[in-house]
């Protein structure tokens, strides 16, 4: 990649790349580009939030190799209020709502805060992928005073606000055509917001203040304002919910927050935002991103970011993610099972405008085989293309590669091993090494090894895990016909005593083969076909009391030749 903010002709172009381009150009050649993000602690901030947070990252890492001065923004809404009590939290929950997250009490009582509670766990996944950013909390921004000249201008400004806002208030927000169950949702939640910001529930100019304060004796914002003294800079409100009635001076006090339409393009001016996504919901007629191109222009003098509109992130058997309802996926959640790269993968290899589902069930197993296909290609500089692309900047970041196993073992005979070895370091190498994956220890194998047991123990269900018998079946011992006599007796003559996967495969397949006077490096007849099928079931019957199980090759390597005999009645 070249430097200077260009790119290097016959470089693969991809959605960062013109992303980056966009964030370039809005800010100017050798200006500093900042590119933000922005998210309510209100909830478990979901796998389709992680793309507000990580789609700005991709951006950044690009300008990053260009050797373009960036900053990527993060900005913890915090100072939002408490809109309702989810399933799970005591119901007394409830007299917090109006009050900012900042200043709900952790009902988990390990944090703070409410909006702590739930910014801790994403900021340390984010620190697993490799996300660098400077965050602010508009806690902090407003009670510090910090936008106190914006929030005098924006109030001077009320009645050209007013006409923006006035303009759009009739253009119906709804979710577009092809929007999921789980978008609609998060658009009702999105329009609730905005409908309480901007108190669409009264025509009165006055209760549209476009500043609105937090009840100094109850701490909600559930005011409306009275009257605005514009020499003194005095607003006087009532609150409905503990019937104060009150004053604040917005030029001394910082006891409350400009409404979201306001506030969000005061904010872009404030920082300089030059790039920053959004979801769809934010993006369609008179909702808050069409509203905040007019403010920011007209009351603030600059100009609507660039932006790229992403679509949201399903999880299959999740039917919405609604990040205020919890007990969806989290990117904690997807850490346990997935290699860090490989959940940034899932993000940059996809336009952020399409849709995706994130599985983890079997489809797990086949993402990992798919992933290590593609670092292959990879490491060949001559296969460069937009997949390779994607895969570098999943594995890396500017400031190096992200962490990945130093011996790179199939997840499905990780998986497998981790079903019946009960996490044995020993068994684990013995039958990795025999596998063709010479290793020193089974550090090598981290963090795949961990998370491919994480996946075995949460995702495979009961009915599908490998249980190892304890002792024989001495009933169905007593029961063998002559064939199956016949193959057991060759196989534990043949069974090697030293763990070596080739020599198990050659006798768990020759069997058979022997049994009906064919050597074991001949090719299986049909009628041998359809015997190795029976004695494959017969010894899963024996060792796991299933018909099936882990490949029967890994499955004798992890169980050992004495625990095999014991079991086979030797």
């Amino acid at each position: 990649m070249a430097r200077g903010g260009q790119k290097s002709k016959g470089d693969p172009v991809d959605w960062v790349t013109r992303a980056a381009d966009d964030a370039v150009r809005h800010a100017g050649e050798g200006n500093l580009v900042t590119v933000a993000s922005g998210a309510s602690p209100s909830g478990p901030i979901h796998l389709g939030n992680l793309r507000e947070f990580i789609t700005p990252h991709f951006v950044a890492e690009e300008l990053r190799r260009r050797g373009v001065p960036v900053r990527h923004l993060h900005s913890w809404d915090d100072f939002d209020r408490f809109r309702k009590v989810p399933a799970g939290v005591p119901a007394e929950w409830a007299e917090h709502i109006g009050r900012p997250l900042t200043a709900v009490p952790d009902p988990w009582e390990c944090h703070d805060s409410w909006a702590a509670h739930f910014k801790a766990p994403l900021q340390e996944s984010l620190r697993e992928l490799g996300v660098e950013m400077e965050e602010v909390s508009q806690t902090e921004m407003y009670t510090s005073g910090a936008y106190r000249e914006q929030v005098l201008l924006a109030v001077s400004r009320r009645d050209d606000i007013e006409a923006v806002l006035a303009q759009h208030r009739t253009k119906k927000v709804a979710p577009t055509d092809d929007a999921s169950e789980q978008e609609a949702a998060d658009l009702a939640d999105s329009v609730a917001n905005e409908d309480d910001d901007a108190g669409a529930d009264s025509s009165d100019a006055i209760a549209r203040f476009p500043y609105r304060p937090f009840c100094r004796q109850c701490g909600r914002d559930t005011v409306t304002t009275t009257a605005y003294d514009e020499a003194t800079t005095t607003l006087s409100y009532t609150c409905s919910s503990c019937g104060f009635e009150g004053t604040t001076d917005l030029s001394t006090d910082t006891d409350g927050k400009l409404v979201w339409k306001v506030d969000w393009p005061m904010r872009w001016a404030f920082e300089k935002v030059n790039f920053e996504p959004a979801g769809r919901d934010h993006m369609t007629p008179g909702s808050s991103y069409t509203v905040g191109t007019e403010v920011v222009k007209s009351i603030f003098d600059w100009r609507a970011p660039a932006r790229v509109i992403y679509a949201f992130v399903g999880f299959a058997g999740v039917q919405k993610m609604s990040s205020s309802a919890g007990g969806v996926p989290t990117a904690t959640d997807a850490l346990r099972i997935l290699e860090s790269p490989m959940l940034r993968w899932l993000y940059v290899r996809r336009a952020p405008t399409q849709a995706f589902d994130i599985d983890f069930g079997p489809s797990v197993v086949r993402l990992y085989d798919e992933w290590d296909a593609l670092a292959r290609k990879a490491s060949d500089p001559e296969k460069s293309d937009v997949a390779t692309l994607a895969w570098h900047r999943a594995a890396e970041t500017a400031a190096g590669r992200l962490p990945s196993p130093e011996v790179p073992v199939p997840f499905r005979l990780l998986s497998s091993v981790a079903d019946v070895t009960a996490g044995s370091a020993e068994h684990i190498s013995r039958i990795v090494e025999s596998s063709g994956y010479p290793l020193d220890s089974t550090a090598d194998l981290e963090p795949r090894l961990s998370k491919a047991m994480q996946w075995t123990a949460e995702h495979v269900p009961a009915s599908e895990r490998t249980t190892v018998r304890e002792s024989p079946d001495t009933d169905r011992l007593a029961a063998l016909s002559e064939d199956e006599e016949l193959w057991l007796r060759i196989f534990l003559d043949r069974l090697p005593s030293e763990p070596d996967l080739d020599a198990v495969t050659s006798v768990v397949y020759g069997v058979p083969k022997v049994a009906r006077g064919l050597g074991f490096e001949d090719a299986p007849t049909d009628q041998v076909k359809a015997d190795q099928k029976d004695f494959f079931r017969l010894l899963y019957h024996l060792l796991v009391s299933a018909d099936r199980g882990p490949r029967l090759p890994t499955l004798v390597l992890a169980l050992g030749p004495e625990k095999v005999r014991r079991l086979l009645g030797a």
